[in-house]
């Protein structure tokens, strides 16, 4: 995997970063409404789920999203694709070579057609 992306990438990053950042702590401020509307359970069962829920995204989002530099741009969006943030949009913004790389060598979309004779 290349450890750098083009200048025009990395531009592109700088968007697709923060738009994706704030997609994921909006995913999270929902879960933590659920949590908190939640019947099931105490106040401080809620309490300590939501908690755990808050610990455990914010070591996520930690992982995905912080060491922002050029270098780790590439290791970011595959994180942020395998957590489901970076989308096919999204992606697509990228170049052709950045979007294969996070796509990786055996993605369905650049996958030849089938060649079987479906008689």
């Amino acid at each position: 995997m290349p450890t750098q992306i083009s200048e025009s990438d990395w531009r592109q990053f700088k968007k697709v970063h923060q738009e994706s950042l704030d997609l994921f702590r909006q995913k999270i401020l929902d879960e933590l409404g659920a949590v908190a509307r939640s019947a099931e359970g105490t106040a401080h069962e809620r309490y300590l789920r939501a908690y755990t829920l808050l610990m455990d995204r914010n070591k996520e989002m930690a992982h995905a999203f912080d060491d922002f530099r050029r270098s780790t741009a590439i290791m970011q969006l595959a994180t942020m694709r395998e957590m489901g943030l970076l989308t096919d949009e999204l992606l697509s913004r990228f170049s052709e070579q950045t979007q294969q790389t996070i796509r990786g060598p055996h993605s369905p979309r650049d996958a030849e057609p089938d060649s079987t004779p479906s008689d």
